[in-house]
């Protein structure tokens, strides 16, 4: 598992009380109760958590799995720090 979905996992759990067996990377927003307002403050969480600002433009991210490739790709990691990859601009919405 990637250092990225156990820390979207982590937030998952811990602020929407989600069972961790239901997190895998196929697994849905939606499939998960998630809605748009609860989109918006996993947002916040993921900023918060990372260390990133997410840009203000709408991307289409299905499952977890897409979540976390979009993370990954907007964060450069140097030791402990993670820094936002400022060629990227999209932004988190459910879908």
């Amino acid at each position: 598992m990637s250092r990225t979905l156990e820390r979207l996992r982590h937030i998952l759990i811990t602020d929407y009380k989600l069972a961790p067996e239901r997190l895998g990377l196929d697994a849905t927003l939606a499939d998960l109760g998630i809605d748009s307002l609860g989109t918006v403050e996993l947002l916040w969480s993921i900023e918060d958590e990372f260390k990133i600002k997410l840009p203000t433009q709408p991307v289409e991210l299905a499952t977890l799995g897409d979540v976390v490739r979009f993370i990954d790709e907007l964060v450069v990691v140097t030791g402990a720090r993670a820094l936002p990859a400022p060629e990227l601009a999209p932004v988190l919405r459910a879908t």
